[in-house]
Parts: C-alpha cells; structure tokens; sequence
C-alpha cells in the first residue's frame, strides 16, 4: 500500500467517523429525516470509505482499468455526500461553520482520490 493510498482511506475513515457523529444527533438531524436524509449520508460515507479500501487492494499491475473505475465511483459518491450536506443546509438542519468543516472534510478525500487516480492512470 503507497503512503498516499494509505492516507486517502484514514481520511475516508475520519469523514465517516464524523458523518456518523453528525447525523446520530437526534438534535441535529430530527426524526422525520432519520430513514430518508441521514440512512442516506451514513451508508454514503461508509461506502466512499469501502469503495477505497477496495480499490487499494485491486492489483494495479493487473486491474489497472478496475482499480481507476472503482476510485472514480469513489470520487462521484463524494459529490453525491456533497449533495445531501449542501440539502441538510437549505433545510436549516446545518449551519454554515458545521457544514463547512463536513464539505472540507468530503473535499480532501474527493482531491486525494483523483490525485490517486491520475497517478494510476499514468
């Protein structure tokens, strides 16, 4: 596993983590949005952080077109997660700071990855 491989997935973990975090307070995130919004964002952020770790252990030899289709399939799920963070902000559930911070968050797993893949591609 490459030091930048290695980095991008303890991101994804960390956005994971804090998407968990995030969106498991009932304060935050109210009932009504519970099985819509928030089951989307969890299994969005846990599927990024998947998604990666899959893609590391495609041989890159071998699988070379494989393990760039499967981080761009990561790098699109980051702006789909970007999409339900930019929703819970139109519909008052984040403030901006924390909104903020979560996109910062999606972002440097989104620009790692493509740095991942052009890398591969080369």
């Amino acid at each position: 596993m490459a030091d930048n491989d290695f980095k991008v997935i303890i991101k994804a973990k960390e956005l994971a983590v804090h998407s968990f975090k995030l969106t498991s307070n009932c304060n935050r995130y109210p009932k009504k949005y519970r099985h819509s919004l928030v089951d989307k964002i969890q299994i969005k952020s846990l599927e990024i952080y998947e998604i990666l770790f899959e893609a590391n252990r495609i041989n890159n030899v071998t699988d070379k077109r494989l393990r760039c289709e499967t981080i761009t399939k990561a790098i699109t799920y980051c702006d789909e997660l970007m999409f339900y963070i930019e929703l819970s902000m139109n519909l008052g559930i984040l403030e901006n700071k924390s909104a903020e911070y979560w996109s910062k968050l999606v972002t440097d797993v989104k620009r790692m990855s493509i740095a991942w893949r052009t890398t591969e591609r080369k």
